[in-house]
């Protein structure tokens, strides 16, 4: 039973997403603090799954390929509607979604070849300020009461765009050194 918890942690993860969204919809005080939580929430069962999985040794191939998916569309999907709600900024989101479809597509071809890229430490601060940057979005001014917290979430996104850039590159590089194979 233990061993089943990473995968139902990843797919409540998924679960959540439509619950996020949802939340974001109604633009209130409310609603902007409980996508923010659902979105923690989601963060959290992100670090659990893995740390799981290592711990009971149950690391599945439904885990490995509903880990990433799950998390690319956490924050796929909350970076289009913090867009369309004008609470982030077009150009630093798009960097980032095709990043992430990038190195999505470059880490399947180079799992077909045998070949692992580990994540960078780079990439994991990246990682880091992206999801501090999107719960400070989250949560905006409506969820916090201060205009900062969207000022601040909006200047991490863009530092998170540049780290996406740089480690999407790395990856890219990486990647292309195998191409002939």
């Amino acid at each position: 039973m233990l061993k089943k918890i990473p995968n139902f942690l990843t797919i409540s993860r998924i679960v959540i997403i439509p619950l996020v969204l949802i939340c974001l919809y109604f633009q209130t005080e409310f609603s902007d603090r409980m996508a923010t939580v659902l979105f923690i929430i989601a963060g959290i069962t992100d670090f659990f799954d893995g740390y799981l999985a290592r711990a009971f040794e149950s690391q599945s191939k439904l885990g490995r390929v509903l880990d990433p998916i799950a998390d690319k569309l956490l924050v796929v999907a909350c970076l289009v509607v913090l867009v369309y709600y004008g609470q982030a900024d077009i150009l630093p989101a798009l960097a980032i979604i095709c990043r992430e479809i990038l190195v999505s597509g470059l880490r399947e071809f180079l799992a077909e070849i045998n070949v692992s890229v580990p994540v960078s430490k780079t990439a994991k601060i990246k990682t880091g300020m992206q999801m501090l940057a999107l719960v400070l979005l989250l949560l905006g001014e409506k969820g916090s009461g201060y205009h900062w917290v969207e000022t601040f979430g909006s200047g991490l996104l863009w530092l998170a765009a540049a780290l996406t850039l740089f480690t999407g590159y790395a990856y890219l590089k990486a990647g292309l050194k195998h191409m002939d194979e």
